[in-house]
């Protein structure tokens, strides 16, 4: 759900940050460094918050500057926790605009006014541009009208700009309420009830240019625009021999252009913050000719709209296009894709988002006192965190004085790791033939590395391999690729692969290795004999439970097999999410969007029917996160899983709680349930005890969404993500080999348990876990980890459909942007 070891773009999403943390968690052991100081908690994570907690507050939502997907998730969120904490929440339409005229467009807000709205783009209170609040008497205005209202919170959704005007807003508060008082406008009874004004900021922007959180409100949707635009172009580029310049948003910030080039595998693209260099025609043209030469039949130029050359030069789609079409003679065209960006339903990831973000948001808006400075709610890894508003907005505004000073190393340093690791990633990936630098990792060695995919597929197995391929050979290694998972494996299905062997692997779902679900311990004896042939010298495994589960036996029979004392490693990939070591697994983010995508339309189907309840059965095994995530991103009223068992007497609760609603005009109810949520429970018993218990107040529908979840083009988040671990894996498994295999005597002596691992995304880093430690948390007979982050999204997802529950809170203070320049 998106950048997506550092974090994956894309979610964090972790679309955006999984933050580098390169120690295996056995060495964090031995460095007496414990996974508390790798994970950080906060003391107030975790806490109860309850019902009418707030009770008789008022606060007000406000969305300004560009809209973006995902807007409308959280203005719902906010509302509605609002409401459940007993505030009196109100809108204020068309932004500052709305403030200061006041009258009608500020309203208050009700549960059944941001009903069905989380599936809509842009944002329904609508967002404008506004000169009359850059002045002191547009920002008196707007003081009074909130003061009519007793407003004195508010929750500002927007750029940094935005932000930075509620800031100055806050400012001054004290004293337009003391001018206000001068002028007689307001009594002295409302000065001093509304004597400060706090502020929220949750940053809605396609661009994911605001330091300080990994991923912004509208970023991932944005990307899925570009990418669905890009694989549609690819098809008829492939087929008349075509080059197209494809233009994206960005006119100061690179991110779109840098993460849709490699999510797309495109062969250049231009972006602000790293200009090429002067004669960056010829060395385009020469990229372009040699691609040609080795077969290739299109190419793909994305240009962000900001892209410049080193003497701060505007580099257009048109002046792309003429160099090509002049110098090579190509059939070349430029795409313009525009607001498009913009436009569309928003992703899951988006919608997720917005959901933790506006919950977090009220909780940190009625925790504030006079003294506090207002904050921004972001994402870090997986983690809801309060960052200083402030110190966010002054970085975001070094970078752009880093680039108007062509500082563009410092640049590149101030956009984050993540961006950096996104950069470097895209310019080893996109080299036309092995690299013979010979500060590689190998440091002169070649070792023998070989992937393979293990499990059902996923979305974003091909671009892990096709990282893992290329690094290795950047890396001067010969990697294998095993096709057929350990019964290829065991029958010699190795191939030595190559740099253009993997060519257009990102874009394409399924596992063009192959992949079945199985586990090698019938075959010991004849997969040592394989890898011994070959003399592989490190293994990653790309896959769900059985992939952790195989090097995890290959790694207890390392005593009788020494083909087996290398060092090996998992990815883990499964749209179950169910194993440990991991918040999330690549894949996952694609079937939830597959999900939410085939629930907008089962609801859409119903718009003009009365009365009707859909019962929406999901995958996932035993794991109820695709359940519970895609309910909370769809809008779902409730979703039943195996982790947390229900009755008949639930069930029949929901009939009631549905019977309330509709009463109240809902027409439509939709309820989630995981496969294997309760074996007696089926989904058709539940639709039975529905349309009994109902005694004909509704109509029921059963959905079974099936294989269709494991379909679909990979997300930009798990091309990007999956792209990422592999060259992290690949990383640190060459540097592992380098410490456990003797290439002279040809011996292998990893016997560690730190030579066999999973990399995973755990809170706020990713970090490398021994198979055997992740054993002791494992519930083997269900194939579920035993401690689930998403489960503290539960009470969230019922809170937000009206049902009675109390809230975690998942929010941590961070006091400072942690990154290269602290």
């Amino acid at each position: 759900m998106g950048e997506p070891v550092e974090s994956p773009d894309g979610p964090s999403h972790l679309q955006d940050d999984l933050a580098p943390l390169l120690i295996s968690a056995e060495k964090a052991k031995k460095l007496k460094i414990r996974q508390e100081s790798i994970i950080p908690t906060a003391g107030r994570e975790g806490t109860d918050i309850e019902r009418l907690l707030y009770k008789g507050r008022s606060m007000a939502v406000f969305t300004s500057g560009g809209d973006s997907q995902g807007m409308n998730s959280a203005v719902r969120s906010v509302v509605r926790m609002g409401i459940y904490l007993g505030c009196k929440v109100y809108f204020i339409y068309e932004g500052y605009q709305g403030m200061c005229d006041g009258g009608e467009n500020i309203r208050e807000a009700d549960w059944n006014l941001v009903s069905d709205i989380i599936q809509r783009g842009g944002t329904i209170i609508g967002s404008a541009r506004c000169k009359d609040f850059r002045e002191k008497e547009g920002r008196l205005k707007a003081c009074f009208n909130l003061i009519e209202k007793d407003i004195t919170n508010l929750v500002c959704i927007g750029g940094d700009g935005s932000l930075t005007g509620a800031n100055t807003f806050r400012q001054e508060w004290p004293s337009l309420v003391k001018e206000l008082l001068q002028q007689g406008k307001i009594s002295k009874e409302k000065a001093e009830k509304c004597g400060n004004i706090q502020i929220v900021g949750l940053v809605g922007s396609i661009d994911n240019d605001f330091c300080g959180t990994d991923m912004t409100i509208g970023t991932d949707t944005a990307l899925q625009r570009i990418i669905e635009a890009v694989d549609a172009v690819m098809a008829t580029a492939q087929s008349h021999q075509r080059a197209f310049v494809i233009e994206v948003m960005g006119r100061h910030c690179g991110y779109l252009g840098l993460v849709a080039a490699l999510a797309s595998e495109a062969d250049f693209c231009f972006i602000p913050e790293w200009p090429p260099p002067t004669n960056w025609r010829e060395i385009l043209c020469a990229k372009l000719h040699h691609t040609r030469s080795t077969g290739n039949r299109l190419n793909i130029i994305i240009v962000a709209e900001g892209a410049i050359d080193r003497e701060g030069k505007p580099i257009t789609v048109e002046i792309v296009r003429d160099v090509i079409k002049n110098t090579l003679h190509y059939d070349t065209r430029a795409t313009v894709l525009g607001h498009v960006q913009r436009g569309g339903n928003p992703s899951a990831f988006d919608r997720l988002l917005g959901c933790r973000m506006g919950a977090e948001a009220v909780l940190a808006l009625m925790e504030m006192t006079p003294e506090s400075e207002p904050c921004v709610v972001s994402i870090d890894g997986n983690q809801m965190v309060r960052v200083p508003l402030m110190e966010c907005v002054a970085r975001t505004q070094a970078v752009q004085k880093a680039m108007d000073g062509k500082e563009w190393e410092l640049a590149v340093k101030l956009r984050g790791r993540s961006f950096q690791r996104n950069l470097d990633t895209y310019r080893l990936l996109t080299k036309l033939h092995t690299p013979t630098e010979k500060d590689n990792l190998s440091e002169g060695k070649t070792f023998n590395v070989a992937v393979m995919n293990v499990g059902a597929p996923a979305g974003g197995m091909n671009a892990a391999v096709r990282s893992f391929v290329r690094m290795g050979l950047y890396h001067n290694c010969n990697v294998y690729g095993i096709h057929n998972s350990f019964d290829g494996l065991a029958s010699g299905l190795v191939k030595k692969m190559e740099w253009g062997d993997v060519s257009n692997w990102v874009m394409h779902g399924g596992s063009f290795l192959g992949t079945q679900k199985q586990l090698p311990l019938k075959n010991l004896p004849k997969i040592a004999e394989q890898l011994k042939k070959f003399k592989i010298h490190a293994l990653l495994i790309i896959g769900g439970f059985e992939a952790y589960n195989s090097v995890l036996q290959l790694a207890r029979h390392r005593e009788k097999f020494e083909a087996f004392r290398i060092p090996m490693s998992v990815i883990p990939c499964t749209i179950s999410n169910n194993l440990p070591g991991t918040s999330l697994s690549l894949g996952c983010d694609t079937a939830v969007n597959e999900i939410c995508h085939m629930i907008d339309k089962i609801k859409q189907s119903a718009t003009g029917t009365k009365r009707r309840v859909f019962i929406i059965e999901t995958m996932g095994g035993y794991c109820g996160y695709l359940a519970t995530i895609s309910a909370l991103a769809s809008g779902a009223d409730n979703a039943y899983i195996f982790e947390e068992k229900f009755t008949v007497d639930d069930i029949k609760e929901d009939v009631n709680v549905i019977t309330s609603k509709m009463q109240h005009g809902v027409q439509r109810y939709l309820i989630i349930r995981g496969e294997n949520a309760n074996r007696h429970y089926t989904t058709e018993f539940v639709q039975q005890l529905f349309a009994e218990e109902g005694k004909g107040e509704f109509s029921t529908r059963i959905n079974v969404l099936g294989h269709a979840q494991q379909g679909g083009n990979p997300t930009p988040f798990d091309r990007n993500m999956g792209t990422k671990l592999a060259a992290r894996t690949l990383e640190y498994l060459v540097t592992q080999a380098k410490e456990y295999v003797d290439l002279e005597k040809g011996e292998n002596k990893a016997m560690d348990s730190d030579t066999a691992t999973l990399l995973g995304l755990r809170g706020r880093r990713v970090v490398f876990t021994p198979v055997e430690e992740l054993a002791n948390e494992t519930d083997f007979d269900h194939r579920l980890p035993l401690d689930q982050w998403w489960l503290k999204l539960r009470p969230l997802l019922r809170i937000l459909a009206k049902h009675n529950s109390t809230y975690y809170t998942e929010a941590m203070d961070v006091p400072a942007i942690e990154g290269e320049m602290d």
